[in-house]
């Protein structure tokens, strides 16, 4: 070992500009540095951040908080069930918008999946398609559908939905390509054709996945149906909206934490489901 050390720092000394890091990829690497600081600091500068306004938005936010306690709480079965209902429609709208979304993509995600679709322009023109449809935020196709269908829950439903197929026709098309090839060459060798290949080989080792991806966006989805109701797409959200507009926050606060609730639920019961559906 001291042998090896001597004749390192022999090296080292006949031959230094090896063991230095080329002048190049400190160039770089001094560019990139500058780059982002210089990025950085336009940023702050630009929006506007600095110490005094930082500290009078905490202080407002504090007296915001201030008003979570203590937590309303209604005292007629009529208010209640305004609240109970919003909570329900927002839970149905992230259901049937996850469930829309999960049943238009899972056929197109064949198309966009390497191991079924050997046309590569036509699995690359899909996959794009599967981008686009991801790059408009659920909010904008809120927007535009309650535009198109007025105010209430469907416009939150397609919304979610449209969005959903563009990310489900991409995960569902990742878990089909990730699938091993042993099952489909044995059911080759024994006769079968493409539909049973797909059927009998591959659908059994992606089905676990694609229902664990469905269970974990519709969770997600609970939460975006609660922004989704703020624009006017209905559900708790758009309770809450009009709490927080009339300055009631008590009233707005106890909503918030009911909305914690229920995705602390729907969470449990999601995860749940995928350690049934894929294992421990």
């Amino acid at each position: 070992m001291t042998v090896l050390s001597n004749d390192l720092e022999r090296a080292k000394t006949l031959v230094p500009e090896a063991f230095a890091t080329p002048i190049k990829t400190r160039l770089i690497r001094l560019a990139a540095w500058l780059v982002f600081a210089c990025l950085t600091g336009w940023c702050l500068w630009a929006f506007g951040f600095s110490p005094a306004r930082l500290l009078e938005g905490a202080s407002r936010f504090g007296n915001v908080l201030s008003f979570m306690f203590p937590p309303h709480v209604w005292t007629t079965w009529v208010e209640w069930q305004e609240i109970l209902k919003g909570l329900g429609e927002t839970v149905a709208m992230a259901f049937m918008g996850t469930l829309l979304g999960a049943v238009i993509a899972f056929p197109l995600a064949f198309l966009g999946a390497k191991n079924i679709m050997p046309s590569t322009w036509l699995r690359l023109g899909v996959r794009r398609g599967f981008d686009a449809l991801r790059a408009v935020e659920q909010l904008i196709l809120a927007l535009i559908f309650i535009r198109a269908f007025g105010l209430g829950p469907l416009a939150g439903i397609l919304a979610i939905a449209v969005s959903e197929i563009g990310t489900f026709s991409k995960l569902f098309s990742e878990a089909i390509e990730n699938t091993s090839n042993k099952p489909v060459d044995g059911l080759k060798a024994s006769g079968g054709g493409p539909l049973q290949n797909v059927r009998f080989a591959i659908l059994p080792q992606a089905l676990p996945v694609i229902l664990s991806i469905i269970l974990y966006n519709f969770e997600s989805n609970t939460r975006s149906g609660t922004i989704l109701g703020i624009v006017g797409a209905g559900g708790i959200g758009f309770l809450l909206a009009d709490r927080i507009h009339a300055y009631r926050w008590p009233e707005a606060w106890t909503i918030i934490f009911l909305i914690i609730f229920m995705v602390y639920v729907i969470d449990g019961i999601s995860g749940y489901l995928r350690k049934r559906i894929i294992g421990g």
